[in-house]
């Protein structure tokens, strides 16, 4: 149920992932040829160690971080819930980004991941082809290696088409003797995704002792690319973009949202049986290597596979001079957070503007630290009076290292970890959560029409975090209450952005809106709330986005390749 990554190495052949494995980076490659590579998969070790190595790919996207931009939640700051706090390139690249589409080309894709997604998709495949004609294993490992494979290959490819819908499709190494190849279509890509996952999810085990991908697994990635694809089926309508292999009929968007919920069913079937579960403690569930929610999760451990994600997003006091801060999180987020009676709150309510973090649900206090809330051992004061953890205007300094918004974010930090500058951090990245089935299961069943159905997980969720149930009798009601939660349960976790994408919305809320902070000052009675933009130019998000550009120098060597159109 969990993934222990043993290298941070990118596969540079496939005798380089083996050797990585075994020495580190620093090593010369063997020449690769037929000899050495039975060799590899004749031993059973050196096999589980190239298979181990894949799972590298997670890596990658850990505590909400794209490729190319480089840091922890920079996929939720290109959304609603994040603010990012510095103004220059590097941890300020993603306001840039935000800024203005036109930063978005063909030559500066903006989001990256072609060369990195095709690098693995290729060792998978050389993997894949080497277990079944190279190898001497027996056949139930093969089964198992290939399941494992092609389960990391659907996590590629389904970012491929997250990012660009219509992408090239490789499904084994006899097309890679030839040089060009064409773009597939996007559904014909989610048709491949699904198969795959197929495949894993018939052949990988229930439990994993090793610590890697299992049938939970794929059938959570399952339900969750279904529900994708149903989106897109259901909501772009070629609205937005011409390019003939991108889209989705509609007429297959039921089809893909049963699949998703099928798939959802078969984890809370496991779920029934014992093996995953709702935590009772919501905030002790990303610091809990114990914890039943997780379905599959990249672990650390000290002293050789950490990562820093105190350091990032720590208040300034917990190690003054030392914590970055790159983003804090946005009053959007925070007013989204409802009372723990289960009402709406509102700053329009006298009672609830005097006293805003008095009486807020559960996971308002486990997702976000606000002016007066106790953090290892002190009360933060994040109004104007402290010159530390205070507001500070965003621009005012080109990398502040403090709030922007009256806010620091506390989901997924270490509230234990007080030595984080030098010995980082190990709390585990959950990539796939119960949680998360039960909203993808509402969400489905919401778009089939089913609202009895839909309602019963959302309450289940609801109600485990301490809050009252809901009556939804119809698909606007039902699909209000599940963005609600997905943007409230699963805040910092790298969902928001696409969602708001594969519904079509990004550009109705992403577009020409600044968000937000509370600038906090003292006044003869009390406090002053002051509602501030913590964006210095409105947001941009053009339609073209939802179909980002493939690289320009990939279409160049591919003589096959067409860009996207409109780009």
């Amino acid at each position: 149920m969990k993934s222990t990554l043993y290298t941070s190495c990118r596969q540079l052949s496939f005798l380089g992932l083996l050797f990585m494995a075994l020495q580190g980076c620093s090593v010369d490659l063997i020449p690769q040829d037929r000899i050495a590579e039975e060799k590899v998969w004749a031993d059973p070790n050196s096999a589980e160690l190239y298979v181990s190595g894949i799972y590298a790919e997670f890596k990658k996207f850990q505590f909400g971080q794209f490729p190319n931009l480089g840091y922890d939640n920079a996929m939720d700051a290109l959304a609603d819930g994040m603010k990012f706090t510095s103004n220059t390139a590097g941890n300020g690249t993603v306001n840039i980004l935000v800024s203005n589409s036109n930063q978005f080309s063909s030559a500066s894709v903006g989001l990256n991941y072609w060369a990195s997604g095709y690098e693995r998709i290729r060792r998978i495949n050389e993997m894949i082809n080497g277990i079944n004609t190279k190898s001497s294993l027996s056949d139930a490992q093969k089964q198992v290696y290939e399941a494992e494979g092609r389960f990391v290959r659907a996590y590629a490819y389904f970012w491929l088409a997250k990012i660009h819908g219509s992408v090239i499709l490789f499904k084994s190494m006899d097309q890679y003797t030839e040089k060009d190849h064409e773009r597939s279509s996007e559904e014909a890509v989610y048709d491949f995704i699904l198969e795959d996952l197929q495949f894993a999810a018939d052949h990988l085990p229930l439990n994993n002792l090793a610590g890697r991908a299992t049938q939970g697994a794929a059938y959570t990635l399952m339900a969750r690319v279904g529900l994708y694809a149903g989106s897109i089926a259901k909501y772009d309508l070629k609205q937005f973009n011409q390019d003939p292999l991108t889209g989705i009929s509609q007429a297959r968007s039921a089809e893909y949202f049963k699949k998703s919920a099928d798939a959802a069913q078969k984890v809370i079937d496991m779920a029934n049986g014992g093996l995953y579960a709702l935590d009772d403690n919501f905030a002790s569930i990303f610091t809990n290597k114990n914890t039943k929610e997780a379905i599959f999760r990249v672990d650390f451990a000290a002293p050789d596979v950490t990562h820093q994600y105190d350091l990032g997003y720590a208040p300034p006091r917990d190690a003054q001079g030392n914590t970055l801060v790159y983003g804090v999180p946005t009053a959007e987020l925070v007013n989204e957070f409802e009372m723990a009676d289960g009402s709406k709150f509102s700053w329009q309510n006298a009672a609830q503007a005097v006293a805003p973090y008095t009486n807020r649900e559960p996971r308002f206090y486990a997702t976000i630290l606000y002016n007066g809330a106790t953090w290892k051992g002190r009360t933060l004061n994040t109004s104007t009076t402290d010159a530390i953890e205070g507001f500070t205007t965003f621009g005012a300094s080109g990398d502040p290292k403090r709030t922007v918004t009256g806010y620091y974010v506390r989901k997924m930090l270490d509230p234990t970890n007080t030595t984080f500058v030098q010995n980082k951090s190990t709390q585990s990245w959950i990539e796939m959560r119960y949680a998360e089935v039960l909203l993808i299961m509402a969400e489905a069943k919401a778009q089939l029409g089913d609202f009895a159905t839909a309602t019963t997980y959302i309450n289940q969720l609801r109600q485990k975090r301490g809050l009252n149930a809901l009556s939804l009798a119809n698909n606007n009601q039902a699909m209000a209450a599940v963005e609600h939660e997905r943007k409230v349960e699963l805040a910092f976790e790298g969902h928001r952005f696409w969602d708001l994408r594969r519904w079509r919305k990004a550009h109705l809320l992403l577009d020409n809106v600044k968000f937000t902070g509370h600038k906090i000052s003292p006044n003869a009675t009390g406090l002053t709330y002051e509602v501030v933009s913590a964006d210095a130019t409105n947001r941009s998000f053009s339609t073209k986005l939802y179909y980002l550009p493939i690289p320009e120098n990939e279409v160049q060597l591919n003589g096959a390749l067409t860009q996207i159109k409109g780009w």
